[in-house]
């Protein structure tokens, strides 16, 4: 692919804008301005987005990485010779002027702005793909910016840079600048940084930041790197730069000028951002190195694979925005697939596909999820199960990946507990083993691995997992058995709660597991186990007040709960709890509503929309159309501006002027988000079939 994208991808970008153009006259975005703005989200350390209320001065605000530090990334154009800032420009330039925002708007898979620079307008679109199924596309830790000059007068050219902000090290690192055929790529890395280190931004100290553009005409491109103000400067005054790299320094950038000539259509020019690990995980000291490396093993092939997949990436990106649009819009209308668009990049970025670097063998394909901003624990599994209503939608795949060297470690002589592992590591990319005193949560758990198994081999229709963890499952299974009625004092997924006994939604999950394990193994005894359990929480009382009309946080307590762990018992229609739990629920929650939602019970002020999300699933009616309003209110009150916190207040807190009700509260960036689709996963598993899946 030339540096000038096609007729097709231009239809792609400029069907977009015109949605923009035809709605509004003066700047205006759609659907909402968002919290934050993914821009680029592809893993957990290439995370860049941008603070929704920043869209508004885009040509002077800067991107972030989840964490909250800014980064560098700029976008400048001369039309006519006249500069225009478009993007990340915070410092003024000789003689140049910010672009007008026209508005911006956001989909499953794209942010795209567009702005007015004297006679021209321009199209900013940050394209994240997320393909569910195309492990090889998945797995590049690669992501797109294509700048679209619209029909008009004049003369263009186009410019981009980055910095070193991006590598977790900026004030010690180094550039290196390749060209292959028609790719040119920069790649920046820290020079003291240890492998499988982070910053205290949670910034990876290893591996590469990748910024690369394509030009099949080296007479109208150019590049250069050097100290900030002296290389926009030379795009500036004269529209190009020097074909010169000099040496790194701490006010350095890296940058690119194409020259587009006078055109007479639109037309486009595509970077490459990325970030790339050689060694991405260590796995109890097996490295695992990119899915990807098995057919591009050095960067340069890569970044070239990634820009000639372009066209393809962007045409399955439409057909993604779709899905997610109408499906959200058919299960529970706009509001709701506004939540499902600003969740699907956020979850997917959380992950990474891997195979073992010593044999590269994709048959051993794995993947790993960082618990992002709440503790940085990889592969917790109850943060597989926050995100997997997403994955049996879109990529049931995913819940075996996940959870193959979940089950591998459990089984190894390296876990002895009889209960299911909480976590493979006290912080990503370090997989080497739940610590002793790490956290433990042996129904959560328990249950968890069991529902997940039978979550994939309902969508998938493989058994394949069930038979080769069979003893791993029916251990499990016995300890619910064992402990699940009357759990003993521990942590459960609300881990912000503290150890508690008696949990009313710990043995509901115990019950929701011992059901499906009955339906998983074809084991009578299994059912009859969980719905005796799921009998005794509703209807003998153990888990409810005196007169049945709300779940209580424990057994014997006054206490309300926002009781999530039934919703796979709506479904997978396994029967479990009566359809009068319900009908209950779906009359309580609305009675107990704060200002802003639903807390996670009746003693604290804040709530979780993953929780919320699964909740939604499970009542009816009034309580369902409440839930999501609040979860979208939430997303558009214009208070927050961190990735999409699933945590926030719903009513004033009291202590400081953050605690108040709308506002996020802790975290931030998580892929827990999965829970979202709960609502959409109920019409069907494994609804994603996407170009080119492998």
């Amino acid at each position: 692919m030339a540096n000038i994208t096609t007729i097709g991808v231009q239809y792609v970008i400029w069907a977009f804008t015109l949605l923009l153009l035809m709605t509004y006259g003066e700047m205006t975005f759609s659907p909402l301005i968002p919290p934050s703005y993914p821009l680029a989200v592809r893993t957990p350390y290439l995370s860049a987005w941008l603070p929704g209320h920043m869209a508004l001065n885009l040509p002077s605000s800067s991107p972030q990485f989840w964490f909250g530090n800014n980064l560098t990334w700029s976008v400048i154009a001369r039309v006519d010779g006249h500069p225009y800032t478009l993007f990340g420009v915070s410092n003024e330039l000789d003689g140049s002027e910010g672009a007008t925002v026209i508005g911006g708007r956001f989909t499953s898979t794209h942010s795209i702005f567009t702005l007015t620079a004297g006679p021209r307008n321009f199209t900013l679109d940050f394209l994240s793909p997320v393909s569910p199924k195309n492990l090889l596309r998945q797995s590049l830790p690669l992501s797109y910016l294509t700048v679209m000059v619209g029909v008009g007068h004049g003369d263009v050219q186009v410019y981009s840079d980055i910095d070193s902000s991006w590598t977790g090290q900026a004030d010690n690192a180094a550039w290196n600048f390749t060209i292959k055929d028609d790719t040119y790529l920069y790649t920046m890395s820290p020079n003291e940084g240890d492998t499988f280190v982070e910053n205290d931004k949670e910034q990876a100290l290893w591996g590469e930041t990748v910024y690369a553009t394509r030009s099949s005409a080296p007479a109208t491109f150019s590049y250069a790197s050097g100290p900030s103000f002296d290389i926009r400067s030379q795009f500036v005054h004269n529209g190009s730069l020097r074909r010169s790299n000099a040496p790194w320094s701490a006010d350095g950038v890296v940058g690119f000028a194409h020259d587009l000539g006078v055109p007479e259509n639109e037309i486009g020019v595509t970077f490459v951002i990325g970030h790339v690990r050689e060694e991405v995980i260590d796995y109890v000291g097996n490295i695992q190195t990119g899915y990807y490396r098995t057919v591009y093993p050095d960067t340069i092939s890569a970044v070239s694979h990634f820009l000639d997949d372009y066209d393809e990436a962007a045409s399955e990106s439409v057909t993604m925005d779709l899905l997610v649009q109408q499906g959200g819009e058919s299960s529970y209308g706009v509001n709701y697939s506004d939540i499902l668009a600003l969740s699907l990049r956020q979850i997917y970025g959380g992950i990474e596909l891997v195979v073992p670097r010593e044999t590269m063998n994709v048959s051993d394909a794995q993947a790993f999820i960082k618990e992002i901003s709440s503790n940085g624990n990889i592969n917790t599994v109850d943060v597989i199960y926050a995100t997997f209503p997403a994955l049996y939608t879109l990529s049931p795949n995913y819940i075996k990946l996940l959870l193959r060297p979940v089950f591998n470690y459990m089984g190894s002589r390296l876990y002895k507990e009889p209960f299911a592992v909480h976590d493979l590591g006290t912080h990503y990319p370090n997989a080497t083993g739940h610590v002793p005193d790490g956290q433990k949560m042996p129904i959560e758990e328990c249950g968890n691995i069991i529902i997940l198994t039978y979550a994939y081999q309902i969508a998938s229709g493989e058994d394949d997992f069930t038979l080769a963890y069979a003893s791993l499952l029916k251990q499990y299974a016995e300890y619910l058995q064992k402990d699940g009625k009357y759990p003993t004092k521990q942590l459960s997924l609300n881990d912000a709660l503290g150890e508690m006994a008696n949990q009313t939604n710990l043995a509901m999950k115990a019950a929701t597991a011992l059901t499906l394990y009955g339906k998983l193994t074809h084991q009578q005894n299994y059912f009859i186990m969980g719905k005796s359990i799921a009998d005794a929480i509703y209807k003998d009382r153990l888990g409810t007040d005196p007169n049945g009309t709300y779940f209580t946080m424990q057994y014997g307590k006054d206490t309300w709960f926002l009781v999530y762990n039934h919703y796979a018992d709506v479904l997978f229609n396994a029967d479990i709890f009566p359809k009068e739990v319900y009908e209950i629920t779906s009359r309580f929650y609305p009675s107990v509503r704060k200002p802003a939602g639903v807390a996670l019970n009746g003693d604290i002020d804040w709530g979780q929309t993953n929780w919320q999300g699964f909740v939604a699933a499970t009542v009816y009616d009034e309580a369902r159309t409440m839930l999501i309003a609040d979860m979208h209110a939430y997303i558009s009150n214009g208070l927050n501006q961190a990735p999409f916190s699933d945590r926030y207040w719903v009513q004033d807190n009291n202590v400081d002027q953050t605690n108040t009700a709308g506002h996020d509260h802790a975290f931030r960036g998580r892929p827990t988000l999965g829970s979202h689709f709960a609502l959409m996963a109920l019409h069907g598993g494994d609804r994603w079939q996407g170009i080119g899946d492998d």
